[in-house]
């Protein structure tokens, strides 16, 4: 008995458009600003819309018709897509209800010519080659009213992706939801989230440039979203390193978070369980201890009790501005309101039993604010302008974008920011002025003037400076010349002295050495002071029996000022004079000053 074998179905064969078709629509996809566009494809061969000698055409539903049987490579169906897309993104073909008036022919060569030269600088697929290499600058409408006056040149009438048919259509909007789409707004918020998916990848808090945030933890998901949705910290977030660390924690006593401004790094407790509105709150709450430099700002105050006046007051902006969710136990007191960091310092001193026991994010105790790196430091090369420019420029666009409210007190201080103090040597540039003045001459008909010659028939004062001017222009320098004395300290502060002096003509200083004992160097010319003055002595420091030498010396004016040089670690000076005090940055002295106290960097 023969057995006849079924003839298989007849395999249908690839058609190598669809293929080529599909695999531009994947290097589109692969593209996230693209990708996420919320736009529909058609292809079907009874398309009245697809061009019939290009490759796609974009109406303002949001709808690509591309040809069905057009052969071209992957790369050309990339950038042909792309093309379409950008122009939805641009807002060329924006959706709106009724009927729609078609774009005349100048707008829609200078719309194409926008597209392809931003598709240069954002590369998608392959550029064909009879496109130009190089476009004219200016936006749509400068090129439309430009051509309309002087007509488009060739090479531009026909750069879109439908060959010689316009590749934009508007038409009355009839797809989902009734309220046309805001292309621009959605092409925005895809370069937003790019940009931020970048930002993350850069900084180490995402390990591929297409994990969802699902697969970020939750504080770096609230430092993600400062980048890409709060302006006012999203430059200092993107330049701002989390270490979440749980040994690190636990060896350094971390409860939550602590922050390090010199190292531009924020220390989190990675065992501590919180939401995302509550990580938001923590990490605005660490940098803004950074970027106000609350660590330097505390001066001679105690560092944990300046640190617990600063968390109320943060903890109080951030409840008003309305960012995350304030954990339980953190610092808040609504009385506190509207006080600076200072003034509410000076108000829980008054119980100093109570507050040592309250508790920052760190701990029962102990500060938030760390004096150094607890891993390797990071460098920056001014640090002072990457917190400075970084909440100026926030807070610009905070207030452009009307993003929300902000507490007066906040704004007053970055804009008290944004006018930084003046650094040690110009203050003592001004001390100088204040109180060594350069000696003004005198004019005297008495003494005929160089110019006289000149002017035979015409009398001239003449200039000069009078001798009892140059008693009063001195002044007296105390110099701490301990073991415990940096000589960077002492050059870079006797340098400036000798530069300010020499300007203001002052003739010699008044130069007394102490250690042990102290040695009097008599005058010294302003020009050997920085170079050949020699230090004598290496023992203790003892700086008043220096001050008493000037205080009792005949030949040193009553009126004349002295500098006291020294690192801090000296006795109480009691100065019956004008006087300031130069120390190293970040150093005290054992008492309260009464002079000016310049601290040299």
């Amino acid at each position: 008995m023969s057995r006849t074998r079924k003839k298989d179905p007849e395999k249908k064969k690839p058609d190598p458009a669809t293929e080529a078709f599909t695999a531009g629509l994947k290097l589109v996809w692969a593209n996230p600003a693209l990708a996420a566009i919320d736009f529909e494809l058609c292809r079907e061969e009874d398309c009245r819309a697809a061009p019939l000698d290009g490759l796609v055409l974009v109406n303002s539903n949001g709808y690509l018709h591309a040809h069905p049987t057009r052969l071209a490579e992957p790369a050309e169906w990339a950038w042909a897509i792309a093309h379409a897309l950008i122009h939805l993104g641009f807002g060329h073909v924006p959706g709106a209800n009724g009927e729609r008036e078609q774009p005349d022919r100048f707008d829609l060569a200078a719309r194409c010519v926008v597209v392809n030269r931003f598709l240069l600088t954002f590369p998608i697929g392959r550029t064909p080659e009879d496109l130009p290499a190089a476009y004219p600058s200016g936006d749509e409408e400068q090129l439309a009213a430009r051509w309309r006056r002087d007509g488009i040149p060739a090479a531009y009438e026909h750069c879109g992706t439908a060959g010689s048919a316009p590749d934009q259509r508007l038409v009355p909007w009839h797809g989902w939801p009734g309220k046309p789409v805001d292309w621009q707004i959605a092409f925005a918020s895809a370069l937003t989230r790019t940009m931020s998916v970048a930002m993350d990848l850069a900084g180490g808090r995402r390990d591929s440039m297409y994990g969802g945030p699902t697969r970020l933890r939750p504080w770096e998901r609230a430092l993600s979203w400062f980048v890409s949705n709060y302006p006012l910290l999203g430059g200092i977030a993107a330049g701002i390193t989390l270490v979440a660390d749980a040994e690190l924690a636990r060896a350094h006593g971390i409860s939550v978070a602590a922050v390090d401004t010199e190292a531009a790094e924020i220390y989190i407790n990675p065992l501590r369980q919180f939401d995302d509105e509550e990580w938001r709150f923590v990490l605005a709450h660490e940098m803004l201890h950074a970027a106000l430099r609350h660590g330097d700002r505390c001066g001679t105050r105690d560092p944990f009790l300046f640190n617990v006046a600063a968390d109320y007051v943060i903890n109080g902006w951030l409840r008003e501005m309305d960012i995350g969710t304030m954990p339980e136990g953190l610092l808040y007191d609504p009385e506190l309101k509207d006080l600076s960091a200072e003034e509410v310092y000076d108000r829980i001193t008054a119980d100093l039993r109570r507050t040592r026991r309250l508790a920052t994010l760190r701990g029962k105790g102990t500060g938030d604010i760390l004096g150094g790196p607890l891993g390797s430091p990071r460098d920056y090369v001014d640090l002072d302008e990457f917190y400075r420019r970084g909440l100026a420029r926030g807070l610009d666009l905070h207030q452009q974008h009307e993003r929300g409210f902000l507490p007066g007190g906040l704004v007053e201080e970055i804009r008290a920011l944004s006018h930084p103090p003046l650094p040690w040597d110009a203050q003592l540039a001004r001390w100088f002025d204040e109180f060594v003045p350069r000696p003004e001459p005198v004019r005297s008909y008495a003494r005929p003037s160089r110019r006289q010659s000149s002017t035979p028939d015409i009398p001239r004062a003449g200039r000069y400076f009078p001798p009892e001017e140059v008693a009063r222009c001195t002044f007296g320098v105390v110099l701490d010349t301990s073991g415990s004395m940096d000589r960077t300290l002492l050059g870079k502060a006797l340098g400036a002295i000798a530069s300010y002096a020499e300007a203001r003509d002052v003739p010699a200083a008044r130069v007394v050495f102490c250690d042990a004992a102290p040695h009097d160097a008599g005058y010294v010319p302003v020009t050997d002071i920085a170079g050949r003055v020699r230090v004598h002595g290496r023992g203790g420091t003892v700086l008043q029996p220096g001050i008493d030498l000037l205080h009792r010396a005949d030949d040193f004016p009553p009126g004349a000022p002295v500098l006291v040089i020294t690192d801090g670690w000296c006795d109480v000076l009691r100065v019956r004079r004008e006087h300031a005090y130069l120390i190293p940055q970040g150093a005290r002295l054992p008492f309260t000053p009464r002079g000016s106290v310049f601290r040299v960097r």
